[in-house]
């Protein structure tokens, strides 16, 4: 699909360009033409995801000089920043790290945006700002009660864009995104396994049963409900954000990105048995903290903003999901 101003002109740089949204977010800049630059620490990204054609800039995004210096030289026009940790489990075992690392990631580049003279910026943001919802679909206007430090740093960062805005000539969409998964290509995979998907393949692989962290919450099945979405629709997503942002058609906006259909962990469970040709059950463990019952997204002011839906189910994250898991395991020898 295409936006009212089309691709983005200008050059782009992507935020933790090298990490797994953040390599397909850069293919489809590529893809539109777009000229983009990726700064990216390679403390969890890839270099080896990117195009050869884009500069990998080591260094990390707390570094505020450095990257200034880079924005301005290389006349960036807008960021999309992608950088930052994202487990939920994690955040509340390590909530000071996760402040640290996530707001005062944002800080730093917002301060870099305003040296270079950098007016757009596209901000990952998550689902996780949302917290419990009693909302069958859950609309941008609901007010946000994060559950856990991680989706706590997401809305301080929203809020941090909104502030900045304010005195300055600064453009911002902040994309909430429900859950990623998939991948465009093999070699774009998630290599991460704090995700369900990749977790469950881990589990399987290994001879395992996938975990189940929860049989009791208020759902159909008793397990978690979540939108899920494929990270190719998520990337074409952003180039849509950032083309709004450079032709004005958006100036600060909050979207959620998903496909505004749930799915329980049962139920994926059920499809990546289908997919595999396998049937091996599922190990019911206790409740992780910080997990809401459901999120699923309302995704009706993302189609009017940047006229954008999603085109691939969750068969399409599955299947795409386990051709990269193989591609990773054997990268030479084929499935």
């Amino acid at each position: 699909m295409s936006s009212p101003g089309g691709a983005p002109a200008g050059t782009w740089c992507v935020i933790g360009g090298a990490g797994y949204i953040g390599a397909h977010v850069v293919a489809a800049l590529c893809a539109h033409g777009t000229p983009v630059t990726v700064i990216d620490d390679l403390s969890t990204g890839v270099a080896r995801r990117l195009p050869p054609e884009v500069t990998c800039h080591r260094m990390s995004v707390l570094d505020t000089a450095a990257v200034a210096e880079v924005l301005a030289r290389e006349a960036v026009t807008g960021v999309i920043h992608l950088a930052a940790k994202k487990a939920v489990g994690e955040s509340v075992a390590q909530p000071v790290r996760y402040y640290a690392e996530n707001v005062g990631g944002v800080i730093s580049l917002l301060t870099a945006m305003a040296t270079a003279g950098v007016p757009h910026i596209v901000y990952s943001s998550s689902a996780a700002v949302y917290g419990t919802s009693c909302a069958s679909h859950i609309e941008e206007s609901a007010e946000p009660r994060p559950e856990s430090p991680y989706g706590q740093t997401k809305l301080i960062g929203e809020w941090l864009l909104a502030a900045a805005a304010q005195p300055a000539d600064l453009r911002w969409v902040a994309l909430r995104y429900f859950n990623v998964a998939g991948a465009a290509s093999a070699e774009l995979g998630d290599t991460s396994v704090n995700n369900l998907i990749p977790l469950t393949f881990r589990n399987l692989t290994s001879g395992r049963r996938p975990e189940l962290f929860g049989d009791d919450y208020p759902t159909p099945d008793g397990s978690c409900v979540r939108d899920y979405i494929h990270v190719a629709d998520l990337a074409t997503a952003h180039v849509l954000a950032a083309a709004a942002l450079e032709s004005g058609g958006v100036t600060a906006e909050i979207l959620n990105v998903g496909t505004g259909r749930g799915s329980s962990v049962i139920e994926v469970f059920d499809v990546v048995a289908r997919v595999l040709g396998r049937t091996d059950g599922y190990a019911t463990l206790p409740r992780r903290p910080g997990d809401p019952p459901s999120l699923v997204a309302s995704v009706e002011r993302i189609g009017e903003r940047l006229g954008w839906r999603a085109q691939l189910d969750l068969a399409d994250m599955v299947a795409s999901a386990w051709t990269a898991w193989c591609h990773r395991a054997d990268p030479g020898g084929g499935l």
